[in-house]
């Protein structure tokens, strides 16, 4: 007995492998990949500005790959590479259009005013000037023990001001080396004081005027340094200073210069370290 011999089905033709065609599918998927990464790096600068072009493009994206979905049928490759192209060049478009656009105006607090400069050029200070005709606290006759150290400084600042002296300021605080006020005589010698709002019981110590000796004269680049206080000097005080050249004006000094009773003390000074 013979099996009869099934008809078998002819297998279906695939396509024929093409190397043009699939040179140019590649070729093309590389000028879409290059261009797109172009496209991108143009948007990325528009997104920071325009967040609202993020959103557009997103929905253009979204449209695009519904549409393809939608679609029964396979695209070549090169109409794929085609649309693609299209929709980078509309991307691109409208990324230039949006760069051109200017961008809204942001609201700017003022800047604030640059710190006053000491007149060494060492940082900020309060001036307090000839020039301005400012003589905040002092006044005649003025009770310096009600003042607090800082109003101390701004008194001697005030009656530096008022015996002539220019850019007179105030500098004293944190990091001044020993400085609380500095001026230039009228004479133009350079003026740097140091301000010691001590009690009567409490007396300026050496140890206070080798501090003061070390700096103003090669930090500060004094010609004529100054250390004035509401109380007096020890001995050895009053001794290192006579040998570094630095002023002494004591409680009954200070008071007569600001009554008007004694000059200035830089006056009869001739300033600079002694030899």
């Amino acid at each position: 007995m013979t099996t009869p011999e099934r008809p078998t089905r002819p297998l279906p033709r695939g396509r024929r492998f093409d190397l043009r065609a699939t040179a140019m599918f590649f070729g093309l998927l590389a000028t879409a990949l290059v261009t797109g990464g172009l496209a991108l790096r143009a948007l990325s600068g528009v997104v920071r500005q325009r967040p609202v072009w993020a959103f557009v493009l997103v929905c253009v994206v979204l449209a695009i790959v519904l549409a393809h979905g939608r679609r029964r049928r396979w695209l070549s490759a090169a109409r794929i590479a085609r649309r693609a192209g299209e929709a980078l060049e509309q991307a691109t478009t409208t990324a230039l259009d949006a760069l051109e656009a200017p961008a809204p105006a942001l609201a700017t607090a003022p800047a604030p005013a640059p710190p006053t400069a000491h007149a060494d050029g060492h940082g900020p200070g309060r001036a307090l000037g000839q020039e301005t005709g400012h003589t905040s606290g002092y006044e005649p006759g003025h009770d310096f023990d009600a003042l607090s150290p800082e109003e101390f400084e701004e008194a001697i600042a005030a009656l530096c001001a008022r015996d002539g002296c220019s850019r007179v300021q105030v500098v004293g605080g944190a990091g001044d080396l020993g400085a609380d006020v500095t001026a230039v005589c009228p004479e133009g010698r350079r003026l740097v004081i140091q301000c010691k709002r001590y009690g009567d019981d409490n007396k300026v110590g050496s140890q206070d005027l080798q501090r003061f000796g070390g700096t103003c004269f090669t930090v500060h680049e004094a010609d004529v340094a100054l250390v004035v206080t509401t109380s007096d000097f020890t001995e050895p005080a009053e001794g290192y200073a006579a040998q570094c050249g630095i002023v002494c004006v004591a409680r009954d000094a200070l008071l007569a210069w600001s009554d008007g009773r004694a000059p200035a003390p830089w006056a009869a000074c001739t300033g600079g370290p002694a030899a």
